[in-house]
């Protein structure tokens, strides 16, 4: 897969909005053949694992779906309960998830074009496009993940600081087409107040830039929902260099 942003989009013309709001949209991120072949690539290519937020354990957790189907039903309804429980405190997450890095650097599903997506967002192209809409100094590497939010499926509300405070922005590559606010899944912002003060309903091939030290979620995607929230996300980061 040979991926290329919209040469038609100036990142400087979305700068002033970012700074202003802490997030800014950019609609048409890619050509159009490119989003369908990208749609496709997750609705219909990916071998989706489980993440889930085990607090008793306080890690996250990565099911895969021979794990699942080992559970039978009675013990993955068990699980989401716990699940469920957690959330109802407002902890924990649970979505379908392709860890792109850690499966490009161990190895996994050779040959596999989710690798070639991994590498296009490890391109200039792609990062100086994000550092210049943040107006970041430098952006040395870019986390990614492939989500797909099923019926049931939620983030509850967090800050993505980062271990050493490397995060610059928080990006997601969003493509859902004819979604509707009422199938749920927005990615919502939360004042002090806990009052959702921004909400963006999934998009079609949008890129979302967001300052990750705003309290989010992604909300609950409805059981009514006809089908699945998409995405790619992840981090713009300014790791120090290696010994640094």
């Amino acid at each position: 897969m040979r991926l290329s942003l919209n040469p038609a989009l100036d990142p400087d013309a979305f700068a002033e909005g970012y700074a202003r709001d802490r997030a800014v949209q950019v609609a048409g991120i890619f050509p159009e053949d490119q989003a369908e072949a990208l749609h496709d690539l997750l609705a219909r290519r990916t071998p989706w694992k489980l993440a889930w937020g085990d607090e008793a354990a306080g890690k996250a957790m990565v099911t895969s779906r021979e794990d699942l189907e080992a559970m039978g039903p009675e013990g993955r309804r068990r699980l989401m309960e716990t699940i469920y429980a957690q959330a109802a405190r407002n902890i924990g997450y649970v979505y379908n998830v392709y860890p792109m890095i850690t499966a490009y650097m161990s190895g996994w599903d050779p040959g596999h074009p989710l690798h070639a997506v991994t590498e296009f967002l490890q391109t200039d192209e792609f990062r100086d496009f994000g550092r210049r809409i943040i107006r970041a100094s430098r952006i040395t590497k870019t986390d990614a993940q492939a989500t797909f939010y099923a019926p049931g499926h939620f983030l509850t509300r967090h800050i993505d600081d980062g271990r050493i405070k490397e995060r610059r922005a928080a990006y997601t590559l969003s493509f859902c087409k004819g979604w509707e606010p009422d199938w749920g899944g927005l990615l919502a912002f939360q004042d002090a107040d806990m009052n959702i003060e921004r909400a963006y309903t999934p998009q079609w091939n949008t890129l979302t830039l967001f300052d990750g030290l705003r309290m989010h979620s992604v909300t609950a995607v409805a059981p009514f929902a006809p089908t699945g929230r998409y995405s790619i996300t992840g981090w713009l980061r300014d790791d120090p260099p290696a010994g640094g």
